[in-house]
């Protein structure tokens, strides 16, 4: 990324129109024209356009394009983290103070070239607080170690399991009652080790 420039960013207003050009995005997935962007942030002319659009790239949330259209870094894609932990028994107060940033992309995937995603299907690991319809971060490696969640490839079939080991060799260990512990008796394949999970709930 290019240093950042001199800016007379305006936090106030200029954090107005990045939220009304995020929110955009997220349904276009393209920075909308000047004469779009006249209509959506309220300007009677591109210049205007032009000065907000100038400062935010100042801010280093949007960058020109080798061709010259502006398009979004990765600092558009930050969402705000509370500064304070919420407690799922007693209230606490609000905090006012200034909110840590994180891109969830970055946050979820250390190494992008061996990350897939993959949709878990199920109940058998429900008490590891894996639901079906989730979202496995895995990170593909030939390797694991006893207790890491994996998803493993058992008789040319995919299953998501607790790696474990004992004195019969390695086997898979769901998080449910109901399910046994899988003890291949064939080859082992670990596909990938699972890093993270994401979870919709509207």
């Amino acid at each position: 990324m290019p240093p950042m420039k001199k800016t007379n960013y305006k936090p106030n207003k200029d954090h107005e129109y990045l939220a009304r050009l995020q929110a955009y995005y997220a349904e276009h997935r393209v920075i909308p024209s000047y004469a779009h962007l006249m209509e959506i942030l309220g300007f009677a002319s591109k210049s205007a356009i032009k000065k907000v659009l100038e400062r935010l790239e100042a801010a280093g949330m949007l960058e020109r394009t080798p061709y010259g259209d502006w398009a979004p870094t990765d600092l558009f894609f930050e969402r705000a983290i509370a500064n304070h932990p919420v407690p799922a028994g007693t209230p606490v107060p609000v905090s006012d103070e200034p909110c840590e940033k994180v891109m969830l992309d970055r946050f979820l995937i250390e190494k992008p070239s061996q990350t897939v995603l993959v949709r878990v299907k199920g109940d058998s690991m429900i008490n590891a607080g894996i639901h079906h319809g989730d979202l496995a971060v895995v990170e593909r490696c030939c390797h694991a170690n006893p207790g890491d969640l994996v998803v493993a490839i058992v008789d040319d079939e995919f299953t998501l399991k607790t790696l474990g080991c004992d004195q019969e060799g390695f086997h898979l260990i769901p998080a449910n009652p109901h399910y046994p512990i899988i003890r291949p008796q064939g080859k082992l394949e670990i596909f990938g080790v699972v890093v993270g999970l994401v979870r919709k709930y509207l």
